[in-house]
């Protein structure tokens, strides 16, 4: 089983570029983030004619998360990451895929820090660790998995001096990630590769991608019943490089996992 993370950066604007994608690699389950599209708006009609079934959470102007799957049963758990009735941002997507808990999720940025939205930031992080929490304790196959805006480590930054002061590198944040991983979660990409610079970001400006001047930010978390079943993990790169691309790349994970209703 395939399963994929991509921050699209606009659903509509770069839907060429996802259908391409969707095309060449075929993963089996694909979470999006970051649609910018209002609920009415999904492009739903051009991923079915890609092959794949879809629910989303739309939010116009940004935000926004999806689940597609080629030829598999979604069985949609939840649209609202619990802990805050008020919350109307789009950023939690949870489903029952092929006998995978897949939650995908696109995690505040938080800037300017500190301020209010970095506040908002780490409150965010907070509900999502007490969800995660009781997920562990169904004892059933669960992937935490999405554009998290966290950089956990100093490798996972290009020159970490110029992100100290960062939302996305702060202390506040990364701990409350690696407070997340201690519940009994594994950070798939480091599992397999724990010492390679690998980025799966780079930004628009300065010839980032040109540079390899990147961040490691979109991430699988796996539930103990899966870490034996990953067998790869691995960045698109080259996606990034092609026209109207997003500044994220697609990342996936390959799982020795039967599928149960394909």
């Amino acid at each position: 089983m395939k399963i994929a993370t991509y921050n699209v950066n606009g659903v509509n604007g770069r839907l060429p570029v996802l259908l391409r994608w969707l095309d060449e690699a075929k993963p089996d389950i694909v979470c999006l983030q970051e649609l910018k599209a209002p609920q009415e708006k999904f492009p739903e009609e051009a991923i079915l004619a890609a092959g794949y079934n879809a629910i989303w959470h739309g939010q116009k102007s940004w935000n926004g998360v999806a689940i597609l799957t080629r030829g598999l049963e979604i069985k949609e758990v939840g649209r609202a990451l619990p802990g805050d009735p008020e919350d109307v941002q789009s950023r939690y997507l949870e489903a029952l895929v092929g006998g995978i808990l897949i939650c995908c999720l696109y995690l505040p940025n938080g800037n300017p820090s500190p301020g209010p939205k970095f506040d908002y930031k780490l409150k965010w992080f907070d509900r999502l660790a007490k969800r995660a929490k009781v997920l562990l304790d169904f004892k059933t196959p669960v992937i935490l998995l999405g554009d998290f805006n966290v950089m956990p480590t100093e490798l996972d930054v290009y020159k970490p001096e110029r992100w100290v002061k960062d939302a996305l590198f702060r202390p506040e944040t990364r701990e409350a990630f690696h407070k997340l991983l201690s519940q009994g979660w594994t950070d798939a990409i480091r599992h397999l590769y724990p010492e390679d610079v690998i980025y799966t970001f780079w930004d628009y400006f300065r010839d980032a991608y040109g540079r390899n001047a990147g961040l490691r930010i979109d991430h699988f978390l796996l539930s103990e019943e899966l870490v034996d079943k990953l067998k790869d993990a691995q960045v698109d790169k080259h996606v990034r490089g092609w026209e109207k691309s997003s500044d994220h790349a697609p990342v996936w994970i390959e799982l020795d996992h039967k599928i149960k209703d394909k």
